[in-house]
């Protein structure tokens, strides 16, 4: 008996796809910091609604007038228009507290790098969220397993390690936890795919791979300035003329945040217990002196209100 000829419409009623209720449609993000924004510009300029969530008014306030700022500062520079501000802030909306995240799809946990507080957030989201929300952490040295362990959705929790500044850094390290679910994976990827960026599936492990292979460079980079061998600036020249970087050590440090580059090696320092991670002692005095860097205003650099280097 001759086989039956196979016509496009059967294979296409045949073949495999992505449910509805698989796709990501749906976020909220958990800390409207700098991270919490670009994470938020991100997601909004691949065109979804994003839920960003801050924990007074005060702090919304300041988060608003800074993303604000810095898409002014970039349709300055002529990298974006005022059409795609007006397209972007009209996606995202801003909240205190977490009454509207039972129905998100995916929530984003943005905090400051302090175990308790973001045990405690995502003890509340899992009261909240529907059984099926996935939930991240943008966490870059802290166990996402032992966070996972705290809610009553292990599989369902993963790590999305962005990179300041988010819109312009093209990576996100996808951070499997012990219980991380294959499912949990495979859209997690598809979700970073589809906001633009490009993922990279590593194991959890203290600093992952960008924060563990950077931090003994910048605490390298400050020894260097706090033997008087070199000033900043010259660091920095010859770091990017010689190994082809868009910031210097030091200048990249002040954008990351002193006090953020000071606990990512001092966890790390405690952790693995090897001396490159142990912090120079010029970071220390610095993050007392609250010179935290291109946020304040002054660290290894001092800056101007528009984040410009003063020389």
């Amino acid at each position: 008996m001759p086989e039956k000829e196979l016509k496009l419409e059967d294979l296409l009623k045949s073949s495999p796809k992505m449910d509805e209720q698989d796709k990501i449609n749906e976020i909220a993000i958990i800390g409207a910091g700098v991270m919490g924004q670009g994470i938020a510009q991100t997601i909004s300029a691949a065109g979804m609604d994003v839920l960003l969530i801050e924990k007074n008014e005060k702090k919304l306030k300041q988060s608003k007038a800074m993303l604000s700022e810095s898409i002014d500062r970039e349709i300055k520079r002529w990298a974006m228009t005022k059409s795609d501000k007006k397209a972007i802030l009209s996606r995202i909306n801003w909240d205190i507290n977490f009454d509207k995240i039972a129905d998100r799809d995916l929530i984003v946990e943005a905090v400051d790098e302090d175990y308790d507080l973001k045990v405690n957030i995502f003890s509340q989201l899992d009261k909240q969220a529907k059984k099926d929300c996935i939930f991240v952490s943008n966490t870059s040295t802290l166990s996402l397993t032992k966070l996972a362990e705290t809610t009553s959705r292990p599989d369902k929790m993963i790590g999305l390690h962005f990179l300041n500044p988010v819109p312009k850094i093209p990576v996100v390290e996808v951070v499997k936890c012990l219980h991380t679910s294959n499912e949990t994976i495979a859209k997690v990827k598809t979700f970073v795919s589809n906001i633009g960026k490009t993922p990279v599936e590593v194991y959890e492990y203290p600093g992952f791979v960008t924060t563990r292979a950077i931090v003994p460079l910048l605490n390298e980079a400050m020894h260097i300035l706090q033997e008087g061998i070199a000033t900043a600036k010259d660091i920095d020249t010859a770091m990017k003329l010689g190994y082809n970087f868009q910031q210097g050590p030091l200048e990249m440090a002040d954008s990351m945040g002193l006090d953020e580059v000071l606990a990512w090696m001092e966890t790390l320092w405690k952790t693995l217990g090897e001396p490159r991670y142990r912090a120079c002692p010029i970071i220390r005095k610095l993050v007392r002196e609250q010179k935290l860097g291109k946020k304040s205003g002054e660290g290894f650099y001092k800056y101007d209100e528009h984040g410009n280097i003063i020389n």
